[in-house]
């Protein structure tokens, strides 16, 4: 999932030509439709926990959350492809090769970032949208920064499209048990690639009232986080918003 961008003209292909290159390092492929990339930029990129990167390919550009941190050497980026004739960048993507390189707009951007006056953080994610709140969290924990407490619900439709950040989510709960509770729930429980799950079940909008009372979370020392698909943060915010919680969201759209 990525955020729109206005298809290039003759212009923008050449301007793009002049941007930085970023190198394909290592790319693991979590299923048919999901991977994630580790990017070598040949100059320095800098940003905030939370920010976006804008990727090219062919003149093409799209906006990519961020799931590394800034002190992390490589650019991690979560992807989901987007197949054609919808998708437009992610199929080239798909096409890249370890030592292939894209470009990347040289600033950073996005004010989806942590929010340093409130000291509990509720995040709710679909899928891909676990990347800004991963860089945020690995950030926090890596400055060794504390007073604050971080609550990640997750969701998706399979199980496998939670492999690796599922497992690094719960290594880093129990690390750190009071910094961080992590959530995730499928919302197809009864289909068979969920065979065998045995965690929360439903979409992840549907049970994010259960856990502010599961955990007694407060509107003035809580802010909600929304990252994802746009019927899931419209929802939240509709349930959030009537219990005098903060919403701050970050949508992504299908290309």
């Amino acid at each position: 999932m990525v955020a729109p961008q206005p298809k290039p003209n003759i212009k923008a292909r050449a301007a793009q030509k002049e941007f930085p290159k970023a190198t394909l390092a290592r790319r693991v492929d979590i299923t048919h439709d999901l991977m994630i990339i580790w990017l070598k930029c040949e100059e320095e990129f800098t940003f905030k926990p939370g920010q976006y990167c804008t990727l090219g390919l062919d003149g093409i550009e799209r906006a990519y959350s961020i799931v590394s941190g800034p002190h992390e050497s490589e650019l991690e980026i979560f992807v989901e492809l987007v197949p054609l004739p919808d998708g437009v960048l992610t199929p080239k993507m798909w096409e890249m090769k370890v030592g292939d390189s894209m470009t990347i707009r040289p600033r950073a951007k996005g004010i989806f970032t942590l929010d340093q006056r409130y000291k509990q953080h509720l995040m709710v994610a679909t899928v891909t949208g676990i990347a800004p709140f991963l860089s945020m969290i690995r950030s926090y924990l890596y400055n060794g920064d504390q007073g604050h407490r971080f609550y990640v619900l997750c969701g998706a439709s399979y199980q496998e499209e939670f492999v690796t950040y599922k497992e690094e989510m719960e290594s880093l709960a129990r690390a750190h048990p009071d910094v961080i509770a992590f959530i995730p729930t499928v919302s197809r429980p009864q289909e068979k690639r969920n065979q065998g799950w045995i965690g929360d079940a439903g979409r992840v909008n549907l049970i994010v009232e259960k856990y502010i009372e599961q955990w007694e979370l407060e509107p003035k020392a809580t802010l909600i986080y929304a990252c994802g698909h746009p019927g899931m943060i419209e929802d939240v915010k509709e349930r959030s918003i009537a219990k005098e919680f903060k919403v701050k969201e970050e949508r992504f759209w299908k290309e």
